[in-house]
């Protein structure tokens, strides 16, 4: 039933009005299966867990279960829980003035229960929206049973005069001031085993207890947890009884394609409208991107129980952009593209999130970075182009000959980092062989892209022991694999 929450503020107007009481998980329940009818999308924004994890949770939330999302960081966990306050009525009516978010027609709290007792229908009455119906905790070696649940205060019982045998002296902690809300502990297994244990009558009786108040508090909450597998061995784990507890463990995942994980991407990358304006992504640009966090999935120098965040794309992507958009600024133009080049500036949002095991420890940061640009590209290189093989017979003829009899009789060609869009076209448009090799086997591409593509061509050539790429401070020479060691005899 639908009330209109500006017309109605007492309790009187309430019953007049036929509201019945309706728990957080029904509120759930019952908004869930209205949208599933309508064919609506109850977690919009959320990509690649059609299949997989949004049945589970829908599932979850029909069978009315706390939750708890398993699975490596950025994986959209948190997400998932904001999400859920879209599946909570618009409005529900609180007892003004309550710390805990009494139900007028089933008020818990003492504050609550005297006052209709003293003022009946005429008792206040406010209307709390769905978005203030989600309390959120970061569980913190820290965290005390007084921050959750609640304690004792002696400053309310100096001010009031009373007792501590007096219950209005608690203060209420988290939990019970999120009656009748989603609450989330983000991160579960960093809290104390003890701090756990004060948890287990909250979710299986609902009554809580603080400093020797025994109050049965039936708290009316949707618990949603989120956990990593990695910090059950590094920091803590969720005690076991916790874990009986919880209705449903839903695990998560990675995206499984490059195209689900460019709509997270683009989706969730924090860009300025100016610089989208000034900068243009040829699509070879952005599916690179994510092979270079896939490479890093499989790494062998990247702790794979710690995980390749979705927020490391998203961060590179970023830089992607910026470093294109500086260079445009120096040369003082006001639109250019990205190159390949520009991908080094992505280095500083991988370093920073990846965990590197002994042998990327030894490589270094930097370098690891450097090896998974080398790898994506590699990777990439046979959907537009002839494949190399590893091994081939001598002699034997390929379509890359020309292109490499070119470098060989030549000096190569630089690419300086400094370079205007028109001398960067001018160098890569210099060697015949490269632009027929387009030609041959990528006739009908994006004029607007072909110029990344020729760049990825090169980088593929040098990733297969074919060129030779240089890196100098301000720019890549590519040239002969061997044409030093020539020139040094």
């Amino acid at each position: 039933m639908k009330l209109d929450y500006k017309k109605i503020h007492t309790l009187g107007e309430l019953k007049a009005a036929g509201y019945k009481t309706k728990s957080v998980k029904d509120e759930l329940r019952d908004n869930l299966i209205e949208k599933i009818k309508k064919g609506e999308d109850a977690f919009p924004g959320v990509w690649g867990y059609e299949d997989t994890v949004i049945p589970e949770l829908e599932r979850a939330i029909l069978s009315r279960h706390n939750i708890n999302l398993l699975g490596l960081r950025g994986q959209a966990k948190t997400r998932l829980a904001h999400l859920m306050v879209n599946l909570l009525d618009e409005y529900i009516p609180v007892v003004e003035g309550s710390e805990i978010n009494d139900d007028p027609m089933k008020p818990m709290s003492r504050y609550a229960m005297e006052l209709i007792k003293e003022k009946g229908d005429d008792t206040p009455v406010t209307w709390m929206h769905k978005d203030e119906r989600f309390a959120e905790k970061l569980a913190t070696p820290d965290v005390t049973v007084a921050d959750l649940i609640g304690d004792v205060d002696p400053i309310k019982a100096a001010n009031l005069k009373l007792s501590y045998a007096d219950d209005r002296v608690i203060h209420f902690g988290m939990i019970p001031r999120a009656n009748r809300c989603i609450f989330v502990i983000n991160e579960l297994p960093d809290l104390q085993a003890r701090i756990q244990v004060s948890l287990f009558n909250i979710l299986e009786e609902g009554d809580i207890q603080i400093r020797g108040f025994k109050l049965r508090l039936p708290l009316d909450i949707q618990f949603v947890f989120t956990a990593n597998p990695e910090d059950y061995t590094n920091r803590g784990s969720i005690v076991t009884p916790l874990k009986d507890r919880i209705g449903s463990q839903i695990l998560t995942h990675y995206p499984d394609d490059i195209e689900i994980a460019r709509k997270i991407t683009e989706q969730e990358a924090k860009l300025d409208s100016r610089q989208t304006d000034a900068v243009y992504v040829p699509d070879l640009a952005k599916d690179l991107l994510e092979q270079i966090i896939f490479e890093a999935r499989e790494s062998e120098y990247v702790d794979a129980k710690s995980g390749v965040s979705a927020r490391t794309s998203i961060t590179a992507f970023e830089n992607l952009l910026s470093t294109a958009e500086l260079r445009s600024l120096l040369n003082g133009g006001d639109h250019t593209m990205v190159r390949l080049s520009d991908f080094l500036g992505i280095i500083p949002a991988i370093t920073g999130k990846i965990e590197l095991v002994y042998e990327g420890e030894q490589e270094g940061a930097d370098g690891v970075a450097a090896i998974l640009i080398d790898d994506a590209v590699k990777s990439l290189f046979p959907e537009y182009f002839p494949k190399i093989n590893k091994l081939e017979r001598k002699d034997e003829e390929t379509v890359y000959d020309e292109l490499l009899h070119w470098f060989f009789q030549g000096d190569g060609i630089e690419l300086m980092d400094d370079f205007t869009d028109e001398e960067y076209k001018r160098a890569l448009d210099s060697i015949p062989a490269l632009n027929q090799l387009l030609k041959d086997h990528q006739p009908d591409y994006d004029a607007k892209d072909v110029y990344f593509l020729k760049e990825l061509l090169l980088w593929g050539l040098v990733s297969h022991k074919k060129l030779n790429k240089q890196r100098f401070t301000d720019g890549f020479e590519f040239k002969d694999l061997y044409s030093s060691f020539l020139k040094d005899i």
